[in-house]
């Protein structure tokens, strides 16, 4: 029977078998009328235990190079996830940034509306400012300065009535 600590990773183990053993297993193939092991071709007067692998070092190579490639997959991963990291932070500070310019626009634009609603003396001024500029830039520079003088001649004409 094999021993447990002599069973290899592939499932054979190596028999506890004395050479002895082997000629007279040899004998008994003999006189039973069977072909003995050295009259095969390729068997050169070897058990099939004798020719087979006892020490695994291919699979020892196959291992360390399943875990390198393993490791490799591991450090892919992990630079992925990296990358998918750093395109979320960006993508996440774009999108804060147009939502900050987006507040600013529509709180700028309550704030315009009210004031265009307001009675106050100095919107009422800023108002009619605008206005004049607007006059100014449909008429023209010197259509505007015949205007605002014709405005200063009749006020100082009110003005002398008065007294």
């Amino acid at each position: 029977m094999v021993a447990a600590a002599e069973v290899l990773s592939n499932g054979t183990g190596k028999s506890k078998t004395d050479p002895e053993d082997r000629v007279s297993a040899s004998n008994r193939q003999q006189k039973n009328g069977e072909q003995s092991e050295q009259d095969r071709p390729g068997t050169l007067g070897q058990r099939i235990e004798d020719r087979m692998k006892t020490k695994d070092k291919s699979r020892k190579w196959m291992w360390w190079f399943l875990g390198v490639i393993g490791a490799m997959q591991l450090y892919f991963v992990r630079e992925l996830l990296a990358a998918f990291a750093l395109f979320a932070l960006g993508f996440g500070a774009i999108a804060l940034v147009i939502g900050a310019v987006y507040m600013l626009h529509s709180g700028w634009a309550v704030a315009v509306e009210r004031l265009a609603e307001s009675k106050h003396p100095v919107v009422a001024y800023t108002k009619h400012s605008v206005n004049s500029v607007e006059d100014f830039a449909r008429r023209g520079v010197v259509a505007a300065v015949a205007s605002t003088e014709e405005l200063a001649k009749r006020a100082l004409g009110r003005s002398a009535a008065a007294r």
